[in-house]
Parts: C-alpha cells; structure tokens; sequence
C-alpha cells in the first residue's frame, strides 16, 4: 500500500500533491524538507476547529470549560492515541537517530506527525478537507466529552475544595529532589493551611510531584468528610 492510498484510507482524503504528504510524514531527523512547518499550521487550525465545535456542542458551558475540553482533546497524549489508530508509527520517516531512541513510536513524534498530516491537508485540499479530518478523527470523543469540572488538575481542585469550605491555600514543599539534573525524581509535601493534613507526591518534575501531593491529599480531606 502506497502511502498516498494508506492516507486516503486513515484520513478519508487523498492528497493531490504527493510531495506535501511526505513532507508531513518526515520528522526533522531525516530531512532538512521536515514536517515541523505543517505541525505548527496543523495545531493552529486544530484548536481552532476544536473550539468552533465546543462552542456549538456546549453552548451552556463558560468559557475556563470550553478551554479545559478543548486542552483534553488536543493533549499530546490524545492525538498519540489517534495516531496509533491510524498506523500513522508505520507511515511516518525518521532518521536512525531519532529511531534509535524510540523513533516513530515516541508520543511526541506521533503527536506532531498528525498535527503535519491535518496542516498539510490544510494546504493541499482547504479548509473544507481539513475540517472533514478532524471530523473523522475526534468523532468518537466529541460524542463522548467529560463533564469539564472533572478534567481541573488536582492542584485546582484541592484549592477550590479548601476555599469552598473557608479555608486558606495549601503550602507545598519540597523534600527531595534525586538523581541526575534531567533525569530527577521529586518528592513534594502538601499541607493544609495552619498545620492540618498533609502528603506526600512523587513525579519526574516538581509539577508532577506537587499535583501528586494535591490529588492525595483531595483523596484524604474527601474521605474524612464522607
């Protein structure tokens, strides 16, 4: 299967132009003609679209909504998701440096491959061929959107549940930070105000730590309270 018949199959569209298919299928480790121009068109035009659908699909919702689902079904690890689907790993041109460190199968790469795939229709077919991709590929997860509330970060959550209850902000600290400069694991407490509860996170960044430390100690304040 050529490339051009894998995509009209995966994407619901054929490329005119063959050439501007391969340049969103080459990651930059293989050729100075790579796809990074085509992602950064292709991201534009898919927050667009995806907001142009949440405005209709959620027309009750605020607007700190709308920017919560639309971050959830644009995430990198969504658009990772999709790609696999299409067998975009298999489609996709790297150089054997990038292949040696995980190449086509890295969530980054597929992220920025589909986003090259959606830019590159852009240009080749329109804003019509481009909108009825996105069509096809977020189909199944616009039909099935989360209650926004629930995708808050645990950081959000923990605050708001404290003020709700007229308590202050909770006070994180870090405890420990282990291992190489880029390859550290951080240890993060999280403390109600004024010596109350507290927890501990752990995560690859102080981000991923503090929001481990927050979403237990949600966890603890919400059991002790039910």
């Amino acid at each position: 299967m050529t490339r051009l018949d894998w995509a009209e199959i995966q994407l619901g569209y054929r490329f005119q132009n063959s050439a501007l298919l391969q340049q969103a299928l080459t990651h930059r480790s293989a050729s100075k003609d790579n796809n990074e121009r085509l992602e950064f068109l292709g991201d534009a035009f898919l927050n667009f679209a995806i907001a142009r659908r949440l405005y209709d699909l959620r027309p009750l919702d605020a607007e700190g909504d709308l920017s919560r689902l639309r971050a959830y079904l644009v995430r990198g690890t969504m658009l990772a998701e999709l790609a696999r689907g299409l067998g975009l790993d298999q489609q996709l041109i790297v150089g054997p440096g990038e292949l040696r460190a995980g190449g086509a199968r890295r969530e980054t790469v597929l992220a920025n491959g589909l986003e090259a795939l959606i830019g590159g229709i852009l240009l080749d077919g329109g804003t019509a061929a481009a909108d009825g991709c996105i069509d096809r590929l977020f189909a199944t997860r616009l039909a099935a959107l989360p209650v926004a509330d629930t995708l808050k970060d645990p950081k959000t959550r923990l605050q708001e549940w404290l003020q709700g209850r007229g308590c202050g902000l909770p006070e994180y600290t870090v405890e420990s930070a282990v291992g190489e400069a880029h390859k550290q694991t951080f240890t993060v407490v999280c403390s109600e105000p004024n010596g109350g509860r507290s927890s501990r996170g752990r995560g690859t960044s102080r981000r991923k730590a503090e929001q481990d430390a927050a979403q237990q100690l949600l966890d603890s304040l919400i059991g002790a309270h039910d």
